[in-house]
């Protein structure tokens, strides 16, 4: 099903795999490095020779990391930027290194910035990334954001923008499903589900969409809150939930949601009981 959740590397890389096995999954995502600092983490021969044979001989299908909070492309601040760019250059070389797939990317909070000077900063950014790893196959994938503060990538119309403007087969989507809602995008019912997806796909493509959030909603429809709920026990209900994992059973879904009390778990369990 490429249904797994966000693992931890807490004591080393490789302990990810630890927490995919004991929860059955075939799909993870994790963080490189300390989410929140700016420092960056230098992979070492064995570190990388031990993450590499642990998913030659695990069952995971698909492995992807999500790049640091910190990083923001579209802001008023250029040492922050230019900081930003060389952040993210070093998280794809990571992810080069451990064979992961993708980065999963927040495209950025402008700031003092109008939202199109916000989105050309991105664009200028991404462009030099891709251009300094381009030896490597890993996508960049922008993640639809929930448009809380100054953020951009709440609308479809963002990122296919930013696509266009980078130029790049290594730029895609994921979707997130509690962004899309807070975002205004409602997904609660399988018709309505059906008339975003159309949407997305007429606007970004569903073919670029690459990865996929499955996170509940604390707020409500366009309330701009970026608050992951677990799931069924949101705003958003299970069908939203039932439409991903039977249509899109070929792209990598992870949960996102707090993982106390064994919640994941629940989580995974819950969305297999709507596999139909």
């Amino acid at each position: 099903m490429l249904l797994g959740v966000h693992c931890s590397i807490s004591g080393g890389l490789q302990n990810a795999f630890c927490e995919a096995k004991s929860l059955g999954i075939d799909t993870f995502q994790i963080f490189t490095k300390n989410q929140r600092q700016w420092k960056e983490k230098t992979i070492d021969a064995e570190e990388k020779a031990i993450f590499l044979n642990s998913l030659k001989n695990s069952n995971i299908n698909t492995a992807f990391s999500h790049a640091s909070y910190l990083i923001n492309l579209a802001g008023d601040n250029d040492v922050l930027w230019e900081r930003s760019a060389k952040a993210l250059i070093s998280e794809v070389q990571r992810c080069n290194e451990l064979g992961l797939k993708f980065t999963v990317l927040h495209p950025g909070n402008t700031k003092s910035l109008s939202e199109q000077e916000g989105i050309e900063k991105t664009i200028k950014a991404l462009k030099t990334v891709i251009h300094a790893t381009k030896n490597s196959n890993v996508k960049i994938l922008l993640e639809n954001t929930a448009g809380q503060g100054s953020s951009i990538g709440y609308r479809f119309e963002h990122l296919r923008q930013i696509m266009n403007g980078v130029e790049s087969a290594r730029i895609g989507i994921c979707f997130d499903t509690c962004h899309a809602f807070a975002a205004g995008y409602d997904i609660r019912t399988k018709r309505r589900f059906e008339i975003v997806m159309e949407k997305l796909d007429n606007i970004v493509g569903l073919k670029n969409i690459h990865a996929i959030h499955l996170n509940d909603s604390k707020g409500e429809l366009a309330s701009r809150l970026d608050r992951h709920e677990h799931i069924g026990k949101g705003k958003l209900g299970l069908e939203p939930f039932r439409q991903i994992l039977n249509k899109f059973q070929h792209i990598p879904k992870i949960i996102e949601t707090p993982k106390e009390d064994n919640m994941d778990a629940v989580n995974l369990n819950v969305l297999l009981r709507l596999i139909m």
